[in-house]
Order: C-alpha cells, then sequence, then structure tokens
C-alpha cells in the first residue's frame, strides 16, 4: 500500500499528465496551417502529382530534392520543365551553386523560415522529393552534431585513404547498423561522418538524427508514393535513356572539371566521369547509371518505410490521394 504522501504525490502526477496531454491537444487543435509532404523514390511522379495537388489547394511547392537546388544541375537531376516550373510557384530549385556548401540543416533553417512567410497568406504548402534526411529535417528537425576532433578525422581520412572504402563499410555496420542500412554505400564521406561521430561521442549517428523531434507550428501530413517494383525499374530504365536523349553527356562534360565537387558525387554524374576517365565505355556507363538509379530507389523506399506517419498510395490514384488531401484538411 501506497503511504499517504506517495499516494498524493501519484495522484498529482496524474492530474498533471492529463494537464498535460489537454494542452497538447489544444496545441494541436491551434495549428491551422499544413505542410503537405508528398515523397517517394526517384522516378516515382512526383512531380506531375504535386503541381496538380498544388493548383487544387492553390498554393506554392518547396523542393526537398538534395541536388536540384544546384543551379549547374538539370538534366540528371530531372529538374521540372520549364512548362512544369510556370504552372506552380516553386522554391529550392536552381538557388544554389555546386560550389556552395549546403546540408539538410540548412535545408532546415530555409524552409522554415520560408515557411512562416508562405502562412501569412497561404493555410496550405506543399513538401515535395525523395532525399529522406531534408524531409526528416523539416517534419522532424536535425540535432546539433558534436565538434570532431581534427586529428581523428585526419586519422580516418587516413584510413580510407589506405584501405578504402570496403574498410569504412565494414566499421559503420559494426559500429551503426541501423545507419548503414540506409547511407548511400558509396558516399564516403557520410561513412565517414557517421563514424567520427560515434567515436567521439560513443553514440550512434542515427541517435543524433532522431532523438528529439522539434514542434511545429503547423499540421503535417505525410503522403507516400510508390509502385511495384519492376514497374518502378521499368520507369527508371527508361528515364536514363530520355536523360541521355536530353542531352546528360554534354552537361556531364561541362562539369567533368569540377568532378571533385561533392556536389557532383551523385548518380548520373559519376558514372559518366568514370567514362571520361576511360574506366569504362558509354555503354556501360549508361548501364551503371540505370543500376545506380534502381538502388538508389530501394534505399529511398528503406528509409520512409520506418516512417509510420506515412500514408502510401499509387501515383496513378490522383483521386484517392486529393480525397485524402481534403478528408484531412477538413
Amino acid at each position: 500500500m501506497l503511504a499517504p504522501y506517495e499516494a498524493k504525490r501519484n495522484a498529482g502526477e496524474g492530474n498533471r499528465n492529463i494537464k498535460q496531454v489537454e494542452n497538447l491537444n489544444i496545441i494541436e487543435l491551434l495549428k491551422t496551417k499544413n505542410l503537405i509532404v508528398i515523397l517517394g523514390p526517384t522516378g516515382i511522379g512526383k512531380t506531375n502529382l504535386s503541381i496538380n495537388i498544388a493548383k487544387l489547394l492553390n498554393t506554392y511547392i518547396l523542393s526537398s530534392d538534395s541536388r536540384q537546388v544546384y543551379k549547374e544541375l538539370s538534366i540528371g537531376t530531372a529538374v521540372p520543365s520549364e512548362e512544369q516550373l510556370s504552372k506552380v510557384k516553386h522554391y529550392f530549385i536552381h538557388n544554389k551553386s555546386i560550389h556552395d556548401y549546403y546540408n539538410a540543416s540548412m535545408f532546415e533553417f530555409e524552409v522554415i523560415e520560408l515557411l512562416d512567410k508562405i502562412f501569412k497568406e497561404k493555410d496550405n504548402a506543399l513538401l515535395v522529393g525523395g532525399s529522406g534526411m531534408y524531409i526528416d529535417a523539416v517534419c522532424n528537425g536535425i540535432d546539433d552534431l558534436p565538434t570532431i576532433d581534427s586529428k581523428l578525422r585526419e586519422d580516418l581520412i587516413q584510413k580510407f585513404n589506405n584501405e578504402g572504402i570496403e574498410s569504412l563499410r565494414f566499421d559503420l555496420k559494426r559500429l551503426d547498423p541501423e545507419y548503414y542500412k540506409v547511407v548511400d554505400l558509396r558516399n564516403h564521406k557520410r561513412i565517414l561522418k557517421a563514424i567520427e561521430v560515434y567515436l567521439m561521442t560513443g553514440k550512434t549517428y542515427s541517435s543524433f538524427r532522431t532523438s528529439i523531434k522539434k514542434e511545429r507550428s503547423f499540421n503535417i501530413i505525410k503522403i507516400g508514393l510508390q509502385r511495384n517494383r519492376e514497374e518502378l525499374y521499368n520507369i527508371i530504365n527508361k528515364r536514363v535513356d530520355l536523360m541521355f536523349d536530353a542531352g546528360l553527356l554534354n552537361e556531364a562534360k561541362k562539369l567533368y572539371k569540377h568532378k571533385q565537387l561533392n556536389s557532383l558525387n551523385t548518380v548520373g554524374y559519376k558514372e559518366i566521369f568514370a567514362y571520361l576517365d576511360n574506366e569504362h565505355d558509354l555503354d556501360k556507363a549508361i548501364e551503371l547509371i540505370k543500376r545506380n538509379s534502381r538502388r538508389y530507389a530501394k534505399r529511398q523506399l528503406s528509409w520512409f518505410k520506418r516512417d509510420k506517419e506515412i500514408v502510401w498510395f499509387n501515383p496513378d490514384d490522383q483521386k484517392a490521394i486529393s480525397d485524402y488531401i481534403k478528408k484531412t484538411l477538413d
């Protein structure tokens, strides 16, 4: 049996918990602005759908594609056409240079700042793209990462130079298996970042990415787009062929002298750079772009599937998506 003081204290804590829940419900009710997130893997059909939804809601689109921000990249990043861009106002497309340093934390700050302005005239806004980290940054916030000791960073870079990326992959899988499942295993910089965070703090990089969810002043509605795998992969393969027809090779040739930039360490460009370095022929480059694009789509879906707030639709079923949005906003 609880002592009188303990019983009274527990009752008080119970009342406080109820009040906290009530306060949270009141806060949710007071949120009258909505951010509708339309996400999915590369090639799934986000662009046309999002334009139709934005026109339906009379609002704007904020791109959450980590490569479409670079003004020098168009064909290889599948930037919306001039006709598509003219239908709805888009933000975060071609607003940076490949020479600019940019990351998810900076994206979070700029999006939240822009939404404050948009929501003064609109009740809704769309966030559209496939970069999971950028989307998470806006919806959940990003924790401040620890400052990394320069000697530790130099040692890890030296290990990469001596032993190659496979050694880093092995370390990451052992230290942070959760992040290992979703990271681009060909991107040594992201792998190095995760390893150095763990060695510096004893905590996984994943824990810094998901530990505390920031409170937002608007509601967040997440809509995921998916198709069966064979259909998606066929679309991706055809999309790569269309990119080459549109001039991807010439676009990559113009960027070749900047190939060392992290902004160009992306599918569609690095395979062509390898071709220009005589590492393989052009047919092989096209084959690798298709393969790596399919693999990227698979990683994107793995990232999104962990988020239970996402409601999934086939992108062709636009009526069901529109009806769901209307019902949710009512």
